[in-house]
């Protein structure tokens, strides 16, 4: 198993939770605020009672790309392990996917965004 914490992954929901973090990861995760121009929250309903049951919520918030500039989506980046990544792949429902992005602090990383 990979552990060296060379993947950043950004944030804007649910993986924030230290409850969420404990139940995908089995730690708590250390991050550092950042933030994703262009985009915009909406909220997505969740399906997966499992999902449901790990985050106490039946609406997350999904990104979504703006045509206002001045639209921003503010969260946490977080270093994690390839290991980790997967399992956050694995804890995200059908309706996301990972996509990678540069940060308003210039980093860049993973998030989830909208399937299509």
């Amino acid at each position: 198993m990979e552990t060296h914490a060379d993947e950043w992954l950004f944030s804007y929901g649910t993986l924030q939770s230290a409850a969420v973090q404990l139940a995908t990861f089995g730690r708590r995760l250390d991050g550092t605020p950042d933030a994703l121009p262009g985009y915009r929250l909406e909220q997505l309903a969740i399906r997966d009672a499992r999902v449901v049951a790990t985050s106490g919520a039946t609406h997350h918030p999904i990104a979504m790309p703006s045509a206002d500039a001045a639209d921003c989506v503010h969260g946490t980046v977080f270093r994690l392990t390839p290991q980790e990544l997967a399992q956050a792949d694995a804890y995200e429902v059908d309706d996301y996917r990972r996509a990678a992005v540069t940060l308003a602090s210039g980093r860049r990383a993973w998030m989830y965004v909208r399937a299509e």
